[in-house]
Protein backbone atom coordinates (compact mmCIF):
# COMPACT_ATOMS: atom_id res chain seq x y z
CA UNK A 1 0.00 0.00 0.00
CA UNK A 2 1.16 3.56 -0.63
CA UNK A 3 -0.47 5.16 2.29
CA UNK A 4 -2.43 4.04 5.41
CA UNK A 5 -5.47 4.63 4.20
CA UNK A 6 -5.53 2.13 1.98
CA UNK A 7 -3.62 -0.67 4.09
CA UNK A 8 -6.83 0.10 6.66
CA UNK A 9 -8.85 -0.67 3.21
CA UNK A 10 -7.05 -3.56 2.44
CA UNK A 11 -7.00 -5.33 6.26
CA UNK A 12 -10.80 -4.44 6.06
CA UNK A 13 -12.30 -4.50 2.83
CA UNK A 14 -10.34 -7.71 1.45
CA UNK A 15 -10.51 -9.97 4.50
CA UNK A 16 -12.87 -12.57 3.01
CA UNK A 17 -15.31 -13.14 5.98
CA UNK A 18 -18.52 -12.47 4.59
CA UNK A 19 -20.98 -16.00 4.43
CA UNK A 20 -22.05 -16.32 0.76
CA UNK A 21 -23.14 -19.79 0.50
CA UNK A 22 -23.36 -23.17 2.48
CA UNK A 23 -22.54 -26.47 0.42
CA UNK A 24 -24.21 -29.36 2.32
CA UNK A 25 -23.87 -32.29 -0.60
CA UNK A 26 -21.86 -34.37 2.36
CA UNK A 27 -23.82 -36.20 4.45
CA UNK A 28 -21.08 -36.53 7.19
CA UNK A 29 -17.77 -34.30 8.50
CA UNK A 30 -16.10 -32.79 5.76
CA UNK A 31 -12.13 -33.20 6.26
CA UNK A 32 -10.36 -31.23 3.57
CA UNK A 33 -10.41 -29.08 0.94
CA UNK A 34 -7.91 -28.72 -2.17
CA UNK A 35 -8.26 -25.84 -5.11
CA UNK A 36 -6.96 -26.38 -8.62
CA UNK A 37 -4.39 -24.09 -9.82
CA UNK A 38 -6.61 -22.31 -11.73
CA UNK A 39 -8.92 -21.77 -9.34
CA UNK A 40 -12.09 -23.03 -11.51
CA UNK A 41 -12.60 -26.41 -9.29
CA UNK A 42 -11.93 -27.71 -6.03
CA UNK A 43 -12.19 -30.87 -4.43
CA UNK A 44 -13.52 -31.84 -0.64
CA UNK A 45 -13.37 -35.16 1.29
CA UNK A 46 -15.32 -36.39 4.03
CA UNK A 47 -16.28 -39.25 6.01
CA UNK A 48 -19.45 -40.32 3.90
CA UNK A 49 -16.26 -42.04 1.91
CA UNK A 50 -16.83 -39.39 -1.01
CA UNK A 51 -14.27 -37.09 -2.86
CA UNK A 52 -16.75 -34.49 -4.95
CA UNK A 53 -15.58 -32.07 -7.12
CA UNK A 54 -17.06 -28.16 -7.83
CA UNK A 55 -17.41 -25.98 -9.98
CA UNK A 56 -16.46 -22.19 -8.91
CA UNK A 57 -18.32 -19.68 -10.86
CA UNK A 58 -20.63 -17.15 -9.82
CA UNK A 59 -22.44 -19.99 -7.62
CA UNK A 60 -20.27 -23.18 -6.36
CA UNK A 61 -22.21 -26.41 -7.81
CA UNK A 62 -21.10 -30.06 -7.46
CA UNK A 63 -19.52 -31.19 -10.47
CA UNK A 64 -18.87 -34.91 -9.91
CA UNK A 65 -19.23 -36.90 -6.84
CA UNK A 66 -16.85 -40.37 -6.64
CA UNK A 67 -18.03 -42.78 -3.82
CA UNK A 68 -14.43 -44.82 -2.72
CA UNK A 69 -16.46 -47.49 -0.43
CA UNK A 70 -16.25 -49.72 -3.38
CA UNK A 71 -12.80 -50.33 -3.05
CA UNK A 72 -12.80 -51.04 0.59
CA UNK A 73 -12.35 -47.59 1.91
CA UNK A 74 -13.62 -45.99 5.51
CA UNK A 75 -13.11 -42.76 4.67
CA UNK A 76 -11.34 -40.07 2.50
CA UNK A 77 -9.07 -37.45 4.04
CA UNK A 78 -6.73 -35.69 1.72
CA UNK A 79 -7.27 -34.66 -1.97
CA UNK A 80 -4.02 -32.52 -4.57
CA UNK A 81 -4.69 -31.18 -8.06
CA UNK A 82 -1.49 -31.69 -9.79
CA UNK A 83 0.06 -28.81 -11.38
CA UNK A 84 -1.78 -29.05 -14.86
CA UNK A 85 -4.63 -29.81 -12.84
CA UNK A 86 -5.59 -32.81 -15.11
CA UNK A 87 -5.35 -35.61 -12.57
CA UNK A 88 -6.32 -35.18 -8.65
CA UNK A 89 -4.82 -37.43 -5.98
CA UNK A 90 -7.20 -38.73 -3.14
CA UNK A 91 -5.53 -40.08 -0.08
CA UNK A 92 -8.05 -42.05 1.74
CA UNK A 93 -8.25 -44.82 5.11
CA UNK A 94 -8.92 -48.44 4.73
CA UNK A 95 -11.70 -50.40 6.33
CA UNK A 96 -10.04 -52.28 8.86
CA UNK A 97 -9.64 -52.61 13.04
CA UNK A 98 -9.39 -49.64 14.96
CA UNK A 99 -5.91 -49.56 15.30
CA UNK A 100 -5.19 -49.97 11.70
CA UNK A 101 -2.94 -47.62 9.89
CA UNK A 102 -3.11 -48.88 6.26
CA UNK A 103 -4.56 -46.26 3.71
CA UNK A 104 -4.31 -46.10 -0.10
CA UNK A 105 -4.04 -43.22 -2.99
CA UNK A 106 -6.00 -42.85 -6.17
CA UNK A 107 -5.76 -40.70 -9.14
CA UNK A 108 -8.99 -39.52 -10.85
CA UNK A 109 -8.41 -38.01 -14.31
CA UNK A 110 -10.25 -34.83 -14.49
CA UNK A 111 -11.31 -35.00 -18.43
CA UNK A 112 -13.71 -37.87 -17.86
CA UNK A 113 -13.44 -38.29 -13.49
CA UNK A 114 -12.33 -42.04 -14.23
CA UNK A 115 -9.90 -43.61 -11.89
CA UNK A 116 -6.50 -44.27 -13.18
CA UNK A 117 -4.69 -45.97 -10.37
CA UNK A 118 -4.48 -46.74 -6.83
CA UNK A 119 -1.35 -46.88 -4.49
CA UNK A 120 -1.05 -48.37 -1.28
CA UNK A 121 -0.07 -46.05 1.88
CA UNK A 122 0.94 -46.73 5.09
CA UNK A 123 0.61 -45.17 7.38
CA UNK A 124 -2.67 -43.50 6.26
CA UNK A 125 -1.44 -40.04 7.79
CA UNK A 126 1.52 -39.92 5.17
CA UNK A 127 -1.30 -38.61 2.70
CA UNK A 128 1.08 -38.45 -0.04
CA UNK A 129 1.65 -35.67 -2.55
CA UNK A 130 2.19 -34.79 -6.11
CA UNK A 131 6.22 -34.56 -6.89
CA UNK A 132 5.59 -33.02 -10.60
CA UNK A 133 2.73 -33.60 -13.03
CA UNK A 134 3.07 -37.30 -13.67
CA UNK A 135 4.33 -39.03 -10.11
CA UNK A 136 3.29 -38.76 -6.69
CA UNK A 137 5.03 -40.05 -3.40
CA UNK A 138 3.71 -42.88 -1.04
CA UNK A 139 4.59 -44.13 1.88
CA UNK A 140 5.47 -47.49 3.67
CA UNK A 141 6.43 -48.93 7.09
CA UNK A 142 8.21 -51.63 8.21
CA UNK A 143 8.14 -52.90 11.50
CA UNK A 144 11.33 -53.73 13.04
CA UNK A 145 11.15 -53.85 16.65
CA UNK A 146 7.95 -52.97 19.40
CA UNK A 147 9.59 -49.32 19.21
CA UNK A 148 11.35 -48.92 16.37
CA UNK A 149 10.34 -49.02 12.59
CA UNK A 150 11.68 -48.15 9.10
CA UNK A 151 9.60 -45.85 7.07
CA UNK A 152 9.71 -45.89 2.92
CA UNK A 153 9.15 -43.13 0.59
CA UNK A 154 8.14 -44.53 -2.81
CA UNK A 155 7.44 -42.54 -6.19
CA UNK A 156 4.84 -43.76 -7.72
CA UNK A 157 3.71 -43.10 -11.47
CA UNK A 158 0.49 -41.76 -12.10
CA UNK A 159 -0.74 -44.10 -15.11
CA UNK A 160 0.40 -47.24 -13.95
CA UNK A 161 -1.06 -49.44 -16.99
CA UNK A 162 1.92 -49.34 -18.87
CA UNK A 163 2.12 -52.36 -21.47
CA UNK A 164 6.27 -52.40 -21.51
CA UNK A 165 7.20 -54.58 -18.70
CA UNK A 166 10.73 -52.48 -19.67
CA UNK A 167 9.02 -49.17 -17.84
CA UNK A 168 9.19 -48.96 -13.87
CA UNK A 169 6.05 -47.39 -12.40
CA UNK A 170 7.31 -47.22 -9.05
CA UNK A 171 10.70 -46.00 -7.49
CA UNK A 172 12.10 -46.26 -3.94
CA UNK A 173 13.05 -42.98 -2.74
CA UNK A 174 13.86 -42.93 0.70
CA UNK A 175 14.60 -45.08 3.24
CA UNK A 176 14.77 -43.65 7.42
CA UNK A 177 14.69 -45.50 10.46
CA UNK A 178 12.05 -44.49 13.52
CA UNK A 179 13.28 -44.67 16.65
CA UNK A 180 10.68 -44.33 19.86
CA UNK A 181 7.52 -45.39 17.87
CA UNK A 182 7.85 -42.36 15.72
CA UNK A 183 6.70 -43.04 11.89
CA UNK A 184 7.04 -40.20 8.87
CA UNK A 185 3.75 -38.69 8.18
CA UNK A 186 2.27 -35.52 6.52
CA UNK A 187 4.36 -35.51 3.57
CA UNK A 188 4.76 -32.49 1.17
CA UNK A 189 6.97 -30.89 -1.91
CA UNK A 190 8.61 -27.22 -1.63
CA UNK A 191 9.82 -26.53 -4.91
CA UNK A 192 12.82 -23.47 -4.78
CA UNK A 193 12.77 -22.27 -8.03
CA UNK A 194 9.59 -20.24 -7.00
CA UNK A 195 11.76 -18.30 -4.40
CA UNK A 196 12.48 -15.57 -6.61
CA UNK A 197 9.32 -13.23 -4.97
CA UNK A 198 10.63 -10.83 -2.45
CA UNK A 199 9.92 -11.05 1.58
CA UNK A 200 6.79 -10.56 2.93
CA UNK A 201 7.77 -10.73 6.24
CA UNK A 202 7.80 -6.60 7.35
CA UNK A 203 10.06 -6.96 10.34
CA UNK A 204 12.06 -9.50 8.07
CA UNK A 205 15.90 -8.65 8.79
CA UNK A 206 15.31 -8.39 12.90
CA UNK A 207 13.07 -11.20 13.57
CA UNK A 208 16.06 -13.34 11.13
CA UNK A 209 18.67 -11.94 13.90
CA UNK A 210 16.63 -12.58 16.91
CA UNK A 211 17.26 -16.04 18.24
CA UNK A 212 14.70 -18.76 17.01
CA UNK A 213 12.75 -20.46 19.74
CA UNK A 214 12.60 -23.50 17.86
CA UNK A 215 15.79 -25.03 17.56
CA UNK A 216 16.63 -25.80 13.93
CA UNK A 217 19.47 -28.96 13.24
CA UNK A 218 21.40 -28.37 10.03
CA UNK A 219 22.73 -32.35 9.68
CA UNK A 220 24.88 -31.27 6.27
CA UNK A 221 27.37 -29.24 8.23
CA UNK A 222 30.81 -29.82 9.07
CA UNK A 223 29.62 -29.71 12.88
CA UNK A 224 29.75 -33.40 14.74
CA UNK A 225 27.32 -35.65 14.32
CA UNK A 226 26.47 -35.69 18.18
CA UNK A 227 26.21 -32.05 18.12
CA UNK A 228 23.78 -31.67 14.89
CA UNK A 229 21.10 -34.24 16.91
CA UNK A 230 18.73 -32.76 18.88
CA UNK A 231 19.14 -33.13 22.78
CA UNK A 232 17.56 -36.11 23.96
CA UNK A 233 16.98 -36.99 27.17
CA UNK A 234 19.37 -38.99 29.81
CA UNK A 235 20.85 -42.20 28.52
CA UNK A 236 22.59 -44.02 30.58
CA UNK A 237 23.42 -46.42 28.85
CA UNK A 238 25.42 -44.35 26.46
CA UNK A 239 27.31 -42.73 29.14
CA UNK A 240 28.25 -45.87 30.85
CA UNK A 241 30.27 -46.61 27.24
CA UNK A 242 33.76 -45.35 27.35
CA UNK A 243 34.41 -43.48 24.12
CA UNK A 244 31.53 -44.66 22.44
CA UNK A 245 31.48 -41.87 19.87
CA UNK A 246 35.11 -43.00 18.66
CA UNK A 247 34.56 -46.81 18.03
CA UNK A 248 32.33 -48.42 15.10
CA UNK A 249 28.97 -49.49 15.48
CA UNK A 250 29.48 -53.24 15.72
CA UNK A 251 31.74 -52.88 18.54
CA UNK A 252 29.75 -50.21 20.61
CA UNK A 253 26.51 -52.98 20.60
CA UNK A 254 29.46 -55.93 21.80
CA UNK A 255 30.45 -53.58 24.61
CA UNK A 256 26.58 -53.08 25.23
CA UNK A 257 25.84 -56.55 25.04
CA UNK A 258 28.97 -57.52 27.47
CA UNK A 259 28.19 -54.63 29.94
CA UNK A 260 24.29 -55.60 30.28
CA UNK A 261 25.92 -59.48 30.88
CA UNK A 262 28.50 -58.41 33.35
CA UNK A 263 26.29 -56.24 35.18
CA UNK A 264 27.93 -52.92 34.52
CA UNK A 265 25.24 -50.96 33.15
CA UNK A 266 23.54 -48.97 35.84
CA UNK A 267 20.77 -47.86 36.18
CA UNK A 268 19.12 -50.96 35.05
CA UNK A 269 17.73 -50.72 31.17
CA UNK A 270 14.28 -51.15 30.78
CA UNK A 271 13.42 -53.32 27.64
CA UNK A 272 12.19 -49.76 25.74
CA UNK A 273 15.20 -48.17 26.25
CA UNK A 274 17.56 -51.06 25.32
CA UNK A 275 15.54 -51.40 21.94
CA UNK A 276 16.50 -47.95 21.35
CA UNK A 277 19.85 -47.70 22.60
CA UNK A 278 20.13 -50.92 19.64
CA UNK A 279 18.58 -49.42 17.62
CA UNK A 280 20.99 -46.25 17.37
CA UNK A 281 24.42 -48.21 17.80
CA UNK A 282 22.96 -49.91 14.65
CA UNK A 283 22.16 -46.89 12.68
CA UNK A 284 25.23 -45.11 13.67
CA UNK A 285 27.68 -46.99 10.62
CA UNK A 286 24.63 -47.90 8.51
CA UNK A 287 23.25 -44.78 7.66
CA UNK A 288 23.88 -42.41 4.25
CA UNK A 289 25.22 -39.13 4.91
CA UNK A 290 23.39 -35.80 4.57
CA UNK A 291 23.62 -33.87 1.50
CA UNK A 292 26.01 -31.09 2.23
CA UNK A 293 24.57 -27.78 1.24
CA UNK A 294 20.83 -28.02 1.25
CA UNK A 295 20.12 -24.16 0.92
CA UNK A 296 19.67 -23.25 -2.65
CA UNK A 297 22.71 -21.12 -4.13
CA UNK A 298 20.64 -18.86 -6.67
CA UNK A 299 16.33 -18.29 -7.25
CA UNK A 300 16.78 -20.49 -10.59
CA UNK A 301 17.60 -23.74 -8.58
CA UNK A 302 15.74 -26.59 -9.73
CA UNK A 303 15.97 -28.19 -6.33
CA UNK A 304 12.94 -29.35 -4.56
CA UNK A 305 12.63 -30.63 -0.63
CA UNK A 306 10.40 -32.90 0.67
CA UNK A 307 9.31 -32.34 4.12
CA UNK A 308 7.06 -33.70 6.27
CA UNK A 309 6.21 -34.73 10.38
CA UNK A 310 8.41 -37.23 12.22
CA UNK A 311 10.08 -37.33 15.68
CA UNK A 312 12.67 -39.08 17.96
CA UNK A 313 11.56 -38.84 21.39
CA UNK A 314 7.93 -40.22 21.22
CA UNK A 315 4.97 -41.06 18.72
CA UNK A 316 3.22 -37.87 18.43
CA UNK A 317 4.95 -35.77 15.85
CA UNK A 318 6.87 -32.90 16.69
CA UNK A 319 9.80 -32.57 14.73
CA UNK A 320 9.87 -31.69 10.70
CA UNK A 321 12.16 -33.57 8.36
CA UNK A 322 13.34 -32.08 5.67
CA UNK A 323 15.44 -34.35 2.59
CA UNK A 324 16.39 -32.71 -1.27
CA UNK A 325 15.17 -34.27 -3.74
CA UNK A 326 18.32 -34.41 -6.33
CA UNK A 327 17.11 -34.37 -10.06
CA UNK A 328 17.95 -38.31 -10.82
CA UNK A 329 15.09 -39.07 -7.92
CA UNK A 330 12.23 -37.09 -9.68
CA UNK A 331 11.39 -39.83 -12.13
CA UNK A 332 10.65 -43.46 -12.09
CA UNK A 333 13.31 -45.04 -14.31
CA UNK A 334 15.76 -46.78 -13.34
CA UNK A 335 15.94 -49.48 -10.61
CA UNK A 336 13.32 -50.08 -8.43
CA UNK A 337 15.10 -50.06 -5.48
CA UNK A 338 17.02 -46.52 -6.52
CA UNK A 339 20.79 -46.27 -6.57
CA UNK A 340 22.79 -49.65 -5.61
CA UNK A 341 23.16 -49.02 -1.70
CA UNK A 342 26.41 -50.03 0.01
CA UNK A 343 26.34 -51.95 3.34
CA UNK A 344 27.15 -48.68 5.37
CA UNK A 345 23.92 -46.41 3.61
CA UNK A 346 20.86 -49.12 4.57
CA UNK A 347 19.10 -46.29 5.81
CA UNK A 348 18.94 -42.31 4.16
CA UNK A 349 19.39 -39.68 6.77
CA UNK A 350 17.84 -36.17 6.85
CA UNK A 351 19.37 -33.11 5.65
CA UNK A 352 17.57 -30.75 8.04
CA UNK A 353 15.31 -31.33 11.37
CA UNK A 354 13.14 -28.48 12.97
CA UNK A 355 12.15 -29.32 16.76
CA UNK A 356 8.92 -28.06 17.14
CA UNK A 357 8.38 -29.43 21.21
CA UNK A 358 4.74 -29.83 20.96
CA UNK A 359 2.17 -31.92 18.34
CA UNK A 360 2.73 -30.99 15.25
CA UNK A 361 -1.27 -31.11 13.71
CA UNK A 362 -1.23 -29.01 10.48
CA UNK A 363 1.43 -27.81 7.47
CA UNK A 364 1.11 -25.52 4.85
CA UNK A 365 3.28 -23.84 2.71
CA UNK A 366 2.97 -19.51 1.59
CA UNK A 367 2.05 -19.69 -2.85
CA UNK A 368 5.93 -18.96 -3.04
CA UNK A 369 7.00 -22.47 -1.51
CA UNK A 370 9.06 -20.10 0.78
CA UNK A 371 7.54 -19.73 4.15
CA UNK A 372 5.96 -23.17 6.09
CA UNK A 373 3.44 -22.47 8.55
CA UNK A 374 3.35 -25.36 10.90
CA UNK A 375 0.13 -25.86 13.24
CA UNK A 376 1.50 -27.00 16.50
CA UNK A 377 0.36 -27.77 20.48
CA UNK A 378 2.98 -27.03 22.76
CA UNK A 379 4.57 -29.32 25.19
CA UNK A 380 5.11 -27.81 28.81
CA UNK A 381 8.57 -26.16 29.33
CA UNK A 382 11.33 -28.57 30.47
CA UNK A 383 9.98 -31.69 29.95
CA UNK A 384 11.18 -34.59 30.26
CA UNK A 385 10.09 -37.59 27.74
CA UNK A 386 10.69 -41.62 29.66
CA UNK A 387 8.52 -43.48 27.72
CA UNK A 388 7.86 -43.03 24.27
CA UNK A 389 4.09 -44.28 24.63
CA UNK A 390 3.43 -41.61 26.81
CA UNK A 391 4.12 -38.53 25.23
CA UNK A 392 3.49 -34.97 27.51
CA UNK A 393 0.56 -33.55 27.90
CA UNK A 394 -0.23 -30.91 24.69
CA UNK A 395 -1.28 -27.12 25.17
CA UNK A 396 -5.34 -25.95 24.49
CA UNK A 397 -3.54 -23.28 22.83
CA UNK A 398 -2.48 -23.87 18.63
CA UNK A 399 0.86 -22.06 18.08
CA UNK A 400 1.55 -21.41 14.10
CA UNK A 401 4.76 -21.18 13.69
CA UNK A 402 6.70 -19.76 10.51
CA UNK A 403 10.38 -20.92 8.91
CA UNK A 404 12.00 -19.59 6.11
CA UNK A 405 12.52 -22.59 4.06
CA UNK A 406 15.16 -20.18 2.54
CA UNK A 407 17.30 -19.68 5.32
CA UNK A 408 16.11 -22.16 7.99
CA UNK A 409 15.46 -19.96 10.04
CA UNK A 410 11.72 -19.64 12.10
CA UNK A 411 11.48 -15.74 11.25
CA UNK A 412 8.10 -14.57 13.00
CA UNK A 413 6.21 -15.06 16.26
CA UNK A 414 3.84 -17.90 16.69
CA UNK A 415 0.47 -16.63 15.90
CA UNK A 416 -2.35 -17.36 18.47
CA UNK A 417 -6.20 -17.66 18.78
CA UNK A 418 -7.32 -20.91 17.71
CA UNK A 419 -7.44 -23.77 20.12
CA UNK A 420 -8.16 -27.41 20.52
CA UNK A 421 -9.30 -29.84 22.83
CA UNK A 422 -8.36 -33.69 22.24
CA UNK A 423 -5.80 -35.03 23.95
CA UNK A 424 -2.50 -36.84 22.25
CA UNK A 425 -3.47 -40.33 21.68
CA UNK A 426 -7.21 -38.49 19.61
CA UNK A 427 -5.16 -35.75 18.32
CA UNK A 428 -6.22 -35.28 14.56
CA UNK A 429 -4.60 -32.33 11.93
CA UNK A 430 -6.19 -29.17 11.52
CA UNK A 431 -5.71 -28.28 8.09
CA UNK A 432 -4.42 -24.75 7.06
CA UNK A 433 -3.81 -22.33 3.85
CA UNK A 434 -1.61 -19.63 3.00
CA UNK A 435 -2.15 -16.74 0.21
CA UNK A 436 -0.32 -13.95 -0.41
CA UNK A 437 -1.15 -11.56 2.25
CA UNK A 438 -3.03 -14.15 4.31
CA UNK A 439 -3.28 -17.59 6.61
CA UNK A 440 -5.88 -19.37 7.49
CA UNK A 441 -6.61 -22.35 10.03
CA UNK A 442 -9.16 -24.46 11.08
CA UNK A 443 -10.04 -25.14 15.00
CA UNK A 444 -11.83 -27.26 17.19
CA UNK A 445 -13.53 -24.26 19.03
CA UNK A 446 -16.02 -23.96 15.98
CA UNK A 447 -13.93 -21.30 14.22
CA UNK A 448 -12.13 -20.65 11.14
CA UNK A 449 -9.36 -17.99 11.94
CA UNK A 450 -7.78 -15.28 9.33
CA UNK A 451 -4.10 -13.81 10.24
CA UNK A 452 -2.27 -11.24 8.37
CA UNK A 453 1.27 -12.55 7.36
CA UNK A 454 2.49 -8.88 8.06
CA UNK A 455 1.41 -7.78 10.94
CA UNK A 456 0.87 -11.05 12.83
CA UNK A 457 -2.80 -9.86 13.96
CA UNK A 458 -6.14 -12.05 13.94
CA UNK A 459 -8.71 -10.49 11.17
CA UNK A 460 -11.66 -12.94 11.54
CA UNK A 461 -13.23 -15.61 13.01
CA UNK A 462 -15.35 -17.77 10.67
CA UNK A 463 -18.54 -19.32 12.80
CA UNK A 464 -19.10 -23.09 12.29
CA UNK A 465 -21.54 -25.03 14.16
CA UNK A 466 -19.05 -27.74 14.72
CA UNK A 467 -14.56 -28.18 14.59
CA UNK A 468 -12.95 -26.87 11.51
CA UNK A 469 -11.21 -29.31 10.11
CA UNK A 470 -9.66 -27.38 7.05
CA UNK A 471 -9.33 -24.21 5.26
CA UNK A 472 -8.75 -23.31 1.46
CA UNK A 473 -7.80 -19.90 -0.61
CA UNK A 474 -8.29 -19.35 -3.82
CA UNK A 475 -5.32 -19.18 -5.59
CA UNK A 476 -6.13 -16.46 -8.22
CA UNK A 477 -8.53 -14.63 -5.76
CA UNK A 478 -7.31 -14.31 -2.08
CA UNK A 479 -10.73 -12.61 -1.08
CA UNK A 480 -12.38 -16.21 -1.47
CA UNK A 481 -12.22 -19.09 1.29
CA UNK A 482 -13.90 -21.77 2.08
CA UNK A 483 -14.10 -23.72 5.16
CA UNK A 484 -15.01 -27.43 6.15
CA UNK A 485 -16.56 -28.52 9.04
CA UNK A 486 -17.58 -31.17 11.08
CA UNK A 487 -21.04 -30.05 11.21
CA UNK A 488 -20.92 -31.70 7.25
CA UNK A 489 -21.45 -28.12 5.51
CA UNK A 490 -18.27 -26.63 3.14
CA UNK A 491 -19.00 -22.46 4.02
CA UNK A 492 -17.83 -20.02 0.93
CA UNK A 493 -16.40 -16.82 1.98
CA UNK A 494 -16.10 -13.77 0.30
CA UNK A 495 -14.69 -10.35 1.11
CA UNK A 496 -16.77 -7.19 1.56
CA UNK A 497 -15.22 -5.48 -1.65
CA UNK A 498 -15.73 -9.01 -3.77
CA UNK A 499 -19.46 -9.22 -2.30
CA UNK A 500 -20.41 -5.12 -3.52
CA UNK A 501 -19.00 -6.17 -6.71
CA UNK A 502 -21.09 -9.29 -7.31
CA UNK A 503 -23.96 -7.93 -6.18
CA UNK A 504 -23.79 -4.83 -9.36
CA UNK A 505 -23.27 -7.30 -11.67
CA UNK A 506 -25.90 -9.44 -10.80
CA UNK A 507 -29.33 -7.94 -13.23
CA UNK A 508 -31.85 -6.67 -10.78
CA UNK A 509 -34.87 -8.57 -11.51
CA UNK A 510 -37.81 -6.44 -12.49
CA UNK A 511 -41.17 -5.70 -10.38
CA UNK A 512 -44.13 -7.94 -11.48
CA UNK A 513 -46.07 -4.82 -12.69
CA UNK A 514 -43.45 -3.34 -14.85
CA UNK A 515 -42.87 -6.69 -16.79
CA UNK A 516 -46.30 -6.73 -17.20
CA UNK A 517 -46.76 -2.89 -18.67
CA UNK A 518 -43.84 -3.80 -20.83
CA UNK A 519 -45.87 -6.91 -21.99
CA UNK A 520 -49.12 -5.15 -22.83
CA UNK A 521 -47.12 -2.47 -24.97
CA UNK A 522 -45.02 -5.36 -27.14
Amino acid sequence: AVSWYDEFQRLYDTIPCVEVQALKEHNDQVLHLSFSHSGCLFASCSKDCTVKIWSNELDISLQHSSNMRPYNWSYTQFSQFNSDDSLLLVSGVFVGPHNSSSGEIAVISMENFTLLSRVRNKPYDVFGCWLNETNLISGNLHRIGRITSCSVLWLNNAFQGIESENVNVVKRLFKIQNLNASTIRTVMVADCSRYDSPDLLLDYEEQLAASSSCPVFDLGSDSEEEEAKPRLPAEPALQELPDAGAVPAEHGLQQLFDDIMEGRMRPAMTETELETKVAELFVRNRTKPPEPNLLPTDSNSKTKYLIFTTGCLTYSPHQIGIKRILPHQMTTAGPVLGEERRSDEFFDSLDHVIDIHGHIIGMGLSPDHRYLYVNSRAWPRDCVISDPMQPPPIAEEIDLHVFDLKTMKEVKRALRAHRAYTPNEECFFIFLDVSRDFVASGAEDRHGYIWDRHYNICLAKLQHDNVVNSVAFSPVEQELLLTASDDTTIKVWRSPRAVRVRQARRPRPRKLLFSWLMNQKS
